[in-house]
């Protein structure tokens, strides 16, 4: 089982493919199996990086205070274990909170940023009117449900019930594969801290490296209003929504969005960025 040591802690990550480095930051409660739909198509032509966060999967998971920016130290200590210098740093949601504030603290360790379905935190971020009740972390009703049943209650609000209808095959994966290695009470609740300590806004502008901003037109989580609001702060920054997705757009719009991303990398190769 590949693990680095990283900011004081064991990281589980894999390697897919070769080429310029692509690292996959995950989001809320996520370990790497969640992009079982991007790992084969972007490991055809880039050396994919995919771990697991602290707090989730086969990961360590201290049952400490989290902050973004630890979660961004974490993903420098793995590049530096693995010897990698610079890479395209792609996060949706929370894996976006970590690649802004990754980016803001080692830029030079940045080819190209995509942020996913994120905001900027503090009081610039931008809620959702039917998740402004919703707590991220509620402690007392996970822990009468298990991992599948955790993830089961957010599908409808993660992806159009017409996808979920549609598409048995790709839920059951996802559910499965998340549900091998569940986020343990403690895990859901440092990482919940983490993210509602987030705030970039006023550092935004010190991002460098040519960044994509992408989302579902209909996220409930993290309203479409929060691309222009990324976008108005970081300069040399394109958006790319997609019609009538909600928060995991790879997800239910995966072809799509796999296309749109791909098309942004070789747009920026890491020649350029030098």
């Amino acid at each position: 089982m590949p693990i680095a040591k990283a900011n004081g802690i064991n990281i589980y990550y894999e390697i897919h493919g070769e080429g310029e480095p692509l690292v996959l930051i995950g989001g809320y409660g996520a370990d790497s199996s969640a992009w079982f739909l991007q790992v084969p198509v972007f490991s055809r032509e880039y050396k994919v990086i995919t771990f697991d966060n602290r707090g989730t999967g086969r990961s360590d998971k201290p049952d400490v205070p989290y902050t973004i920016k630890m979660m961004a130290a974490d993903v420098k200590g793995l590049l530096d274990a693995l010897n990698i210098n610079a890479a395209h740093i792609w996060g949706p949601s929370m894996g976006g909170l970590i690649a802004q504030e990754f980016a803001i603290r080692y830029p030079k360790c940045v080819i190209s940023l995509i942020l996913g379905c994120t905001h900027c935190g503090g009081t610039h971020a931008i809620t959702h009117p039917m998740a402004a009740n919703r707590k991220l972390f509620d402690e007392e009703r996970i822990k009468q449900l298990t991992e599948r049943q955790i993830m089961e209650g957010t599908l409808p609000f993660l992806c159009n019930p017409e996808f979920i209808d549609k598409h048995h095959d790709i839920i059951e994966e996802w559910l499965t594969k998340k549900s091998e290695y569940p986020t343990p009470i403690h895990g859901y609740k440092q990482q919940a801290e983490a993210v509602m300590g987030h705030d970039t806004y006023d550092r935004l502008p010190r991002i460098k490296a040519p960044t994509l901003i992408i989302q579902g037109s209909d996220d409930m989580a993290v309203p479409m209003a929060n691309a222009n609001v990324l976008a108005s702060r970081i300069p040399n920054t394109e958006i790319a929504i997609l019609k009538g997705l909600r928060h995991t757009f790879f997800v239910e719009g995966a072809q799509e969005a796999n296309r749109i991303i791909l098309d942004f990398l070789k747009r920026h190769p890491y020649s350029v960025a030098l």
